[in-house]
């Protein structure tokens, strides 16, 4: 398959991934916000897709330098010097901070490197994403580590995103039937 239609075939499936969230949303008045690094606000933009986000989507926080993980999202530099900017803590950091600083219900956060190079020499491998969501009492993780490419990378973070986002809203309602 070719790259184009690779990415074509994603562009499909994150619109339809960004209509399941929307509906999930809005029928129970709930909103949503994002904390997005290597991604740079793609998953912002699939969920914007939808008309009617305004409804929900508060926004969203690019933080691409952990200067801005620590003093907007409150990220632990201590964290971020020990683990790195990729890592699951981060990415757990990531969805708290955003939830308090956006005064959100639920917040997707993405941190890794997208390639073509990794990151400051912390020995982790490009195409190494951290994907979390949730609540700023209760995340689900997930860590994608395999690299097609940058562009292919961050197609795979935004919908695995959209997708660990609506598993989480899934075993939520679960919990809260038993």
């Amino acid at each position: 398959m070719s790259k184009h239609k690779h990415i074509n075939g994603m562009e499909l499936e994150t619109k339809v991934l960004s209509r399941e969230l929307q509906q999930r949303m809005y029928d129970n008045g709930l909103t949503i916000g994002t904390a997005e690094s290597c991604t740079g606000g793609r998953v912002a933009e699939a969920i914007i897709a939808t008309p009617g986000a305004s409804k929900y989507f508060k926004g969203g926080v690019i933080c691409y330098s952990n200067e801005v993980k620590e003093n907007l999202l409150g990220v632990s530099a201590q964290v971020l010097a020990e683990q790195s900017a990729v890592s699951e803590e981060v990415a757990i950091q990531m969805v708290k901070g955003a939830c308090e600083t956006l005064k959100t219900d639920y917040t997707v956060a993405v941190t890794g490197y997208a390639g073509p190079v990794a990151g400051e020499n912390d020995g982790v491998p490009v195409g190494t994403i951290w994907v979390a969501c949730g609540t700023k009492d209760n995340t689900l993780t997930l860590k994608l580590n395999e690299d097609f490419g940058r562009d292919i990378n961050l197609a795979i973070a935004t919908n695995r995103a959209l997708r660990l986002m609506l598993d989480f809203l899934e075993q939520e309602k679960g919990a809260a039937a038993e």
